[in-house]
């Protein structure tokens, strides 16, 4: 099984044009901010919605094919859909929410009944059937959904925000039985999910959609290793400029040059974390070759740590103590000096 998707929508301010394709068993994670067309490609590929140009393949079978004028209706598509609330039917049992797929294909109410026993065991919700969704927890609550997708045996699994609706407490340990779940399904998956752990997490492969083009895919460690944009540099919490370098520096577009550890050429990306900036009120001296003058523009909690937004002609995020922040007299509009050491940055081409 396999799912090969060129896909083209214009709807209000969102341009979407994305490639996509998902092989057998594979686990791809959709990340992408608030408007990127994640949730519009999923209701492209379910079929919910008719894209305007582009082709839709899986397991050899055309679903769209927009100059060919062919569009497979959603319940003939063998795909399988689980969103961030569930959409369990309140008035049916959790045994009936799970046969329900089956019975809507015709399957006699006994054999229907008998299979989804048998995913309810599957999903460890053995003595649940006759509960009403209103007496389950989150995580249970999407092992129904789960097993009500998978129960009619999709080519493709569409999961929309899957832990979206649990607490925080809950999401770990369900977002760990779901990796389990879906290690065991042999067809495509997709996740959408704007939760980079979530995406590192549940996916083989992680496609990172801004403004309806995909910027980024590959494994989760290299994405995250490696970030190519903005805003995939925050979620994964690095600094990230762009250069061109010669040798062992790189000149900014503002100007300023950062020295680096190792030679490089051309166009590159230059990636460090905010951890290794040192700030301070006076040029510092030591073994770091980078430091520039800049102006705070901000200053946040973020965990046991002060984040310090810093502007410039290199522009940095700086992690550092509250201490710091004191001793330093660290606010907005005062001017620092950020430093970091040459061993310290990524360099990778643009």
């Amino acid at each position: 099984m396999s799912l090969d998707a060129d896909l083209a929508l214009t709807r209000g301010d969102l341009a979407l044009r994305i490639g996509l394709a998902v092989g057998p068993g594979e686990v791809v994670a959709l990340l992408g901010p608030n408007g990127a067309g994640k949730s519009t490609t999923l209701q492209l590929l379910a079929g919910t919605l008719v894209p305007d140009g582009g082709r839709v393949e899986l397991d050899g079978v055309t679903l769209d094919d927009a100059a060919a004028g062919v569009h497979v209706r959603p319940r003939e598509r063998r795909v399988g859909m689980v969103v961030q609330d569930y959409l369990l039917f309140p008035r049916m049992s959790v045994l009936e929410n799970v046969a329900f797929g089956l019975r809507s294909r015709g399957l006699p109410r006994d054999r229907a009944r008998a299979e989804a026993r048998g995913w309810l065991a599957r999903m460890g919700l053995e003595g649940y059937e006759r509960r009403r969704p209103a007496e389950l927890s989150g995580g249970q609550a999407q092992r129904v959904a789960l097993a009500r997708a998978l129960i009619v045996e999709p080519r493709l699994l569409l999961l929309d925000e899957p832990l979206a609706a649990l607490d925080a407490g809950t999401r770990p340990v369900v977002r760990a039985e779901l990796r389990r779940h879906l290690a065991g399904y042999g067809g495509c998956t997709l996740v959408v999910t704007h939760d980079p752990l979530e995406a590192m997490v549940l996916g083989d492969r992680v496609v990172v959609l801004e403004r309806g083009r995909v910027v980024q895919q590959g494994p989760p460690a290299e994405v995250a290793r490696r970030p190519r944009t903005d805003y995939v540099a925050r979620l994964v919490g690095l600094n990230l400029l762009t250069g061109t370098a010669s040798g062992r520096t790189a000149e900014l577009p503002t100007g300023a040059v950062v020295a680096l550890a190792h030679d490089a050429t051309g166009p590159v990306h230059i990636a460090f974390p905010p951890v290794a900036v040192t700030l301070s009120l006076r040029r510092p001296e030591g073994s770091a070759r980078n430091a520039w003058p800049l102006v705070i523009a901000d200053l946040e909690a973020h965990g046991d740590l002060v984040r310090v937004t810093a502007d410039g002609a290199v522009p940095v995020l700086a992690d550092v103590t509250p201490l710091a922040v004191a001793d330093l007299g660290l606010e907005p509009g005062g001017q620092v000096w950020a430093s970091v050491k040459a061993s310290e940055i990524s360099v990778y081409p643009a």
